[in-house]
C-alpha cells in the first residue's frame, strides 16, 4: 500500500462521521417545515383544482411527490444518528428508492407546470380548453416513467452481509455497489444526466424565455401583461429550483460514481467529492420545502387561501360541518331508540 492509499483509509471513517451528521442535520432542518408545507399545500389544491386549470394538477403531484419524501425522512434522521438499521433491508431498499422518485418526479412536474403555463401564455383558447384528463394522463405516464427508470438506483447496491458485523445494520449511500463495468456505469449514468435532468433543465429554461418573450410583444394588453408576468414568475421559480437544488447534484453525479469505481484515482479527489456529494444530496432534498414556498410566491389563490382571514373561515366552516353531521347522527339514533 502506497503513501496515498494509506491517507486514503485513514480519512475513510472521518468521511462516514462527517456524512452522518450531515445527513442527519439537514434533514432534520427539512422534516417539519417540508411536512407542514406539504399537507398546507395539498389542502389548498384539493379547492383550488376545481376553480382553474393553470398546472394545478401537476402541483399536487409534484406535493405528493414531496410528501412521500418527508414521510421517510425521520427513518433516514434515525440511521444517522443511531449508526444503525433495525428495520430491515426490504425497508431499507424502499427509502432509498423513494429518494430518487422523489427527485426525479419532482424534475419531471416541474418541467410540466413550466409547460403548461407556458403554452396558456402563448396559446390561450387552445390550453384553456384543455381537459383535465390530459393533465392526469400526462401524471400518470410521468409516474410510470419516474418510477422505472430509478430501479437502477437499489438495484445497483448489495445487500448488506448479515454474517459481517460491520455490515449488518448498514444502510442507503453506505450499502457498496454492484461490479459494474465501466462501459456500463459510464451508459446508466450519461443516461440519467441527459435523461433525468439535462432534457427538463433545456424544458424549462426553454420555457422561461418563451415566456419572457411574449412580455414584450406590442400587442399585449395591460390584462395579459399581469398574466403574464404571473406566468414567468412561475417558471422563473421552477428554473430557480432546478438550480438550486438539483444541478449541484447532478454536477457531483458522476463523480461520485468515478469515486466509487474501482479506478485509480488521486486520493485528494476522492476525499474532496465524498465531502462534496452529500450536501448536494442534501441540496436535492431541499426541494421539498422550497416547492410550497415557490406556490405560494407565485399563486394567487394560494396565497389566498393561507391568509389568517380564509383559514379562520375555513377552520369555522368545517366546524360547522362537524357539528351538524353530528346533531344529524343523533337525531337518528334517537329516531331508531
Amino acid at each position: 500500500m502506497n503513501g496515498s492509499d494509506l491517507e486514503c483509509g485513514n480519512e475513510t471513517n472521518n468521511i462516514k462521521v462527517y456524512q452522518r451528521y450531515t445527513y442527519a442535520i439537514i434533514y432534520t432542518v427539512i422534516l417539519v417545515p417540508g411536512l407542514i408545507s406539504n399537507v398546507l399545500a395539498l389542502w389548498v389544491f384539493h379547492v383550488y383544482v376545481k376553480e382553474t386549470k393553470k398546472a394545478v394538477i401537476f402541483m399536487i403531484n409534484l406535493a405528493i411527490a414531496d410528501l412521500l419524501q418527508v414521510l421517510s425522512l425521520p427513518l433516514r434522521i434515525y440511521y444517522y444518528l443511531n449508526q444503525s438499521w433495525p428495520f430491515g433491508h426490504a425497508l431499507c431498499m424502499f427509502c432509498f428508492y423513494l429518494k430518487y422518485v422523489n427527485m426525479y418526479a419532482s424534475i419531471y412536474f416541474l418541467a410540466c407546470i413550466s409547460i403548461r403555463r407556458c403554452m396558456l401564455i402563448i396559446y390561450p383558447l387552445r390550453y384553456t380548453a384543455t381537459k383535465r384528463w390530459r393533465d392526469r394522463t400526462w401524471c400518470a405516464i410521468g409516474w410510470f416513467i419516474v418510477c422505472v427508470g430509478c430501479l437502477p438506483f437499489p438495484l445497483l447496491r448489495k445487500n448488506s452481509d448479515p454474517a459481517k458485523t460491520e455490515e449488518s445494520d448498514i444502510c442507503f449511500s453506505e450499502l457498496p455497489m454492484v461490479n459494474l463495468s465501466m462501459p456500463s456505469g459510464v451508459t446508466l449514468v450519461t443516461l440519467a444526466e441527459l435523461i433525468g435532468f439535462l432534457l427538463p433543465l433545456a424544458v424549462v429554461l426553454t420555457c422561461t424565455w418563451l415566456t419572457a418573450a411574449s412580455l414584450s410583444e406590442k400587442n399585449c394588453v395591460l390584462q395579459d401583461a399581469g398574466e403574464k408576468r404571473k406566468a414567468l414568475k412561475m417558471v422563473l421559480s421552477c428554473a430557480g429550483v432546478f438550480l438550486i437544488c438539483f444541478m449541484p447534484y447532478h454536477i457531483t453525479f458522476p463523480l461520485d460514481f468515478l469515486a466509487k469505481s474501482k479506478k485509480q484515482i488521486s486520493c485528494a479527489f476522492k476525499i474532496a467529492i465524498q465531502r462534496c456529494h452529500p450536501i448536494t444530496l442534501c441540496l436535492a432534498s431541499f426541494n421539498s420545502f422550497l416547492d410550497p414556498v415557490m406556490y405560494y410566491f407565485t399563486t394567487d389563490e394560494f396565497k389566498r387561501r393561507l391568509s389568517r382571514p380564509e383559514l379562520v373561515e375555513s377552520f369555522h366552516l368545517h366546524r360547522r360541518i362537524s357539528c351538524s353531521t353530528n346533531e344529524v347522527k343523533t337525531l337518528q339514533s334517537e329516531q331508531e331508540g
